[in-house]
């Protein structure tokens, strides 16, 4: 599809849909899904569920919208090529539930995704979805296919981390670990959101996306949870690669600084199955679809999600 063809594309409409898990006690904890269904007269493609990281809630970082960018909207991309996307905001982000006295950690995410990939496999009637996490939402999307490999047909796992070793990033985070060890949520405004992209290698994204990207964050949330970001400084690592038995693909800026390259390839070693991929992603730093280049990583995305299952195993 031609850019000027996906610039005049109207955007797919959304519907919201809400499901709930229940807490320590029993209580309900609503959790907020998103989904753009496949576009009229496209052939259905399968189901994704895309999962958001520590420091923004769902809807800014999948189905953004900059003027003069087309295709901004991961989700509009993948809906008009058949694609059922999803998305949905962990407890503690955005819509979804924001009550309980908890930091909302990586394991907690891990169980937000059992709920709502529960609710979307009965809405949809499919047996298993395509999932993509970013960041601390790879690695609750790794831990949720860890415990529930029967729900996934493939993994995509962006700017994820392992072990934490050789990390810049995580190695500058631990520094405030106190901080963040004594509280369940931190502050977030614009200006933190503008150090996502200068952080790593400045250049990477251009500014209109980057101040759509924060009006589109702080509209929702002025704090985050801090459970994700304890996690990655002093629990590393968290999942077993040797566990996730699903088609699996690592997907890698050049210039992120959450994992160094050589601990993703020691995991990615470690996956047993053989229909697994590792990538570079040239010119990118941690945020794939906010970049400069993330049409590259929407079709990187979209390859391994369509790609037919092996004929012959040996």
């Amino acid at each position: 599809m031609s850019e000027a063809a996906s610039a005049a594309r109207p955007a797919i409409s959304g519907k919201e849909h809400w499901t709930s898990k229940a807490g320590k006690n029993g209580e309900p904890i609503r959790l907020f899904l998103w989904q753009k269904p496949p576009a009229a007269g496209t052939r259905k493609r399968g189901t994704v569920l895309f999962v958001h990281g520590s420091s923004m809630a769902s809807q800014p970082t999948f189905d953004l919208r900059v003027p003069g960018r087309p295709d901004s909207s991961v989700m509009d991309w993948f809906a008009a090529r058949g694609f059922d996307a999803w998305c949905m905001d962990h407890e503690g982000y955005g819509r979804s539930d924001k009550s309980r006295p908890i930091n909302c950690d990586i394991p907690n995410g891990a169980e937000d995704l059992a709920a709502g990939s529960q609710y979307i496999l009965g809405k949809t009637g499919e047996s298993r979805l395509l999932v993509y996490g970013i960041s601390s939402g790879a690695l609750r999307a790794a831990l949720f296919a860890q415990k529930h490999p029967e729900r996934v047909a493939r993994l995509a796992l962006d700017a994820f981390v392992w072990t934490g070793e050789g990390s810049p990033t995580l190695a500058e985070r631990k520094k405030k670990l106190p901080e963040f060890s004594s509280k369940n949520r931190r502050p977030i405004d614009r200006a933190f959101v503008q150090s996502i992209f200068s952080r790593d290698h400045p250049g990477t994204a251009d500014d209109a996306t980057i101040n759509a990207f924060a009006d589109a964050i702080v509209a929702l949330d002025d704090s985050v949870p801090t459970g994700t970001y304890v996690d990655m400084c002093s629990k590393l690592p968290i999942v077993d690669p040797e566990k996730i038995t699903v088609p699996t693909i690592v997907m890698r800026g050049q210039w992120d600084g959450i994992a160094a390259i050589e601990d993703l390839i020691e995991f990615f070693k470690r996956l047993p199955n053989p229909d697994k991929q590792f990538t570079v992603m040239a010119g990118i730093s941690h945020a794939s679809f906010q970049q400069k280049n993330y049409l590259m990583v929407y079709q990187i995305l979209h390859s391994f999600f369509s790609q037919p299952e092996p004929e012959y195993r040996g």
